[in-house]
């Protein structure tokens, strides 16, 4: 059922221990905090990587609403997810606009049909997941690869974190981080369970303030990442934003050459979606593989209708399943609170200017819980499964692939498409297993490796 839920309890308190299943709720005006605190885990990145890849961050956010609901919708309400923006097509975008003209309209409708593609190929490997069983996934994605897959979207974004966010205002990252491990721990009930959005509002409270008390934050120059100087919080684009209108459209249309360059994306939304499947499956104690090919199906079905008004390809949301793991609500309805809400943002430009003038040193102290929270669910997965990590058929692509997400390390294929950061880990860590697999197979053997 994608509708309907069991009140968990008093609706008010989780016992130790306890979580909110999917199918369960706490008291409404609950659930609209928790799906709030899903739109702010969603909101920066959503609205960035469009603006990277040339595309409109509002039509982006009002669609990974729709997004988000469709996904529900077709998992019938059994996989707890939201469908943000995905990363992995940027490379492949930029090479679009390098051979389709730049910024102009003509190349935004190449990339979204590119796009559009993509998806419906994505949907057709659900499709084939669901009909002919989910076994073939567990084949090529068995506990040491699930693992090493969900731990190199967790970290392979550390580099967001290290470059982008915490740059721009280190104090008031680390202290927005030190805030949020406070409340979690010091506060048992609601509070602690939102301690994620307490601890943005207060850091964007204490950068607002920090404005009028200190001024500006320095420019900062370490050799590799440089800042200038700048104000925290940014009201600017609120003022100027309107209360209403639609996003602007962009309409789709087709070259092959523009479909070739964005296909391989196609691989990492697959390790994506059943990495962020398996980590819900743990953290909730359910089985969900009889949901896989469903769940990579509505991602594919998601992308297609997104991107056929212009908006950004979707994938499920690490930073999401991170506040899951935080709060221990699983609640579907707190997802379908949070879709209904970014369609407003869309609809409302001005309140989607307030939540992206959210300062960057904050978005960097609660995105580095949220990362580092979902590179231990790959490590909770090994363990649970007893995954040998001793066997070098193991340590050797995993440990690889991890270290190339993480760098984020960039594998230039042509010179118009190139591989990297979690694509490319990715990569690396299902063929190089698959590989070394086999071989170990045909020879003695293989020596165990003793880390340290």
């Amino acid at each position: 059922m994608a509708f309907g839920w069991t009140k968990h309890g008093d609706g008010k308190h989780l016992a130790p221990g306890e979580v909110v299943r999917p199918d369960e709720r706490l008291s409404w005006p609950r659930m609209v905090g928790f799906g709030a605190q899903h739109v702010v885990a969603m909101f920066g990145a959503t609205f960035v990587f469009p603006i990277v890849m040339g595309l409109s961050p509002n039509m982006a956010i009002m669609m990974s609403g729709v997004a988000t609901i469709l996904f529900l919708l077709i998992v019938k309400g059994k996989v707890p997810s939201y469908l943000g923006t995905s990363a992995s097509f940027v490379g492949g975008v930029l090479a679009i606009r390098a051979l389709f003209g730049g910024d102009s309209p003509e190349a935004s409708s190449v990339v979204v049909g590119a796009i559009l593609v993509a998806g419906f190929v994505l949907a057709l490997i659900g499709l084939a997941v669901h009909f002919l069983g989910v076994q073939i996934i567990n084949k090529i994605f068995p506990p040491p690869v699930t693992g090493a897959v969900v731990m190199l979207i967790g970290f392979g974004l550390a580099y967001v974190v290290a470059d982008v966010y915490w740059p721009k205002d280190q104090w008031m990252a680390l202290i927005t981080m030190l805030i949020t491990f406070v409340v979690v721990v010091a506060f048992k009930g609601f509070v602690g369970r939102i301690a994620i959005l307490v601890g943005l509002v207060a850091g964007y409270v204490l950068s607002w303030a920090a404005d009028r008390v200190f001024g500006m934050v320095p420019a900062y120059d370490d050799g590799a990442v440089q800042v200038a100087a700048h104000f925290r919080v940014d009201l600017s684009g609120v003022a100027e934003a309107d209360w209403f209108g639609l996003p602007p459209a962009t309409w789709p249309s087709f070259e092959t050459s523009a479909v070739l360059l964005v296909l391989p994306a196609v691989i990492a939304l697959v390790a994506e979606n059943i990495g962020h499947v398996k980590a819900v499956g743990e953290m909730t104690k359910t089985d969900l593989d009889p949901y896989m090919g469903r769940a990579i199906a509505a991602d594919g079905v998601a992308t297609v209708v997104a991107s056929s008004v212009g908006g950004s390809p979707t994938t499920t949301y690490a930073e999401n399943i991170g506040v899951m793991a935080a709060t221990k609500v699983y609640s579907t309805a707190a997802y379908y609170i949070a879709g209904v809400i970014a369609i407003g943002f869309g609809l409302m430009p001005k309140f989607g200017a307030l939540v992206s003038a959210t300062p960057e040193g904050v978005l960097g102290g609660i995105t580095v819980i949220l990362y580092g929270m979902i590179g231990l669910l790959g490590a909770k997965i090994w363990i649970e499964n007893r995954v040998d990590l001793a066997d070098p058929v193991n340590m050797v692509p995993i440990g690889a692939g991890i270290i190339l997400a993480i760098g984020p390390v960039k594998q230039l294929i042509s010179s118009d498409f190139r591989l990297e950061g979690i694509a490319l880990g990715t990569v690396v860590v299902v063929g190089g297993w698959h590989l070394l697999r086999v071989i170990a197979r045909r020879t003695p053997e293989p020596v165990r490796i003793e880390a340290g």
